[in-house]
């Protein structure tokens, strides 16, 4: 019996996904339990317009992570810290920094989890850091720490 499965099971398959049961294990187990529905062609329709629209949210995502990646190259982020004689910074820059930065100065909103910082930057300077804003798009920010 073929049933469309509505959550993971270990074992027999992913949610969303059609498979291929035994006629006693999809009527005594799988349909009852509501972990799986027959698979005929109102709710095969169903199925397809759920991963249609999956498909769209992700395409939509992309789009905007591409669009960011574009505003990205044109600018340089400028942030002010106290720093000592010697160049060094009191404390250091984050990715949360940087983050609040770019939304505060260009309305640019990126999580600071997406900003690959392998270290905290503690030395004034110009930087180039990676920002994953999708799979498959990768932002490049420049920034400029100055001395107040």
């Amino acid at each position: 019996m073929k049933v469309i499965l509505m959550q993971d099971i270990k074992g027999v398959g992913k949610k969303d996904e059609v498979i291929n049961a035994s006629d006693g294990y999809a009527r005594n187990f799988l349909l009852p339990k509501k972990k799986a529905v027959e698979a005929n062609t109102e709710n095969l329709s169903k199925l397809q317009g759920r991963n249609d629209s999956k498909q769209h949210k992700k395409d939509v995502e992309k789009e905007n992570a591409t669009q960011i990646k574009d505003k990205l190259k044109n600018i340089t982020l400028t942030l002010k810290v106290k720093s000592g004689e010697n160049g060094r910074i009191f404390g250091g820059v984050t990715a949360k920094e940087i983050s609040e930065e770019l939304e505060k100065q260009y309305q640019i909103k990126i999580d600071k989890k997406k900003i690959e910082l392998k270290e905290t930057i503690k030395n004034i300077g110009v930087f180039t850091i990676n920002a994953k804003l999708y799979e498959g798009v990768v932002g490049e920010i420049k920034l400029n720490v100055i001395s107040q």
